[in-house]
């Protein structure tokens, strides 16, 4: 086999190497995961949905300096957490729409 048909043993960006994960332990783990992750209440759990996740877009968009700055200061995958933002505005405009009443003519 050539070395460029040689399958990789570390896997590509954005793909988990589950075999590793699979080995680690709990205190791995928690010793691993964000400050602001670790010792979260159970009752965190409670209002927790399970999102599946949608097909992306790359679009180009004209931000304000500051609201581009202020996510780029919380770390990488600033985009991400605009993502998150605006889809939390979607889902209340459109859990708002779902309430009101209907107009109906009389």
């Amino acid at each position: 086999m050539s070395k460029a048909s040689k399958p990789s043993s570390r896997p590509t960006k954005g793909r988990a190497d589950l075999a590793r994960l699979r080995r680690l332990t709990d205190a791995e783990i928690e010793a691993t995961s964000p400050h602001e992750l670790r010792n979260l209440p159970e009752s965190f759990w409670q209002g927790a949905r399970v999102v599946t996740p949608v097909t992306k877009e790359a679009i180009s968009i004209r931000l304000d300096s500051d609201v581009v700055a202020f996510f780029r200061e919380a770390g990488p995958r600033y985009q991400s957490r605009i993502n998150a933002v605006l889809r939390s505005y979607v889902d209340e405009m459109s859990r708002q729409k779902r309430r009101r009443p209907s107009k109906r003519a009389v």
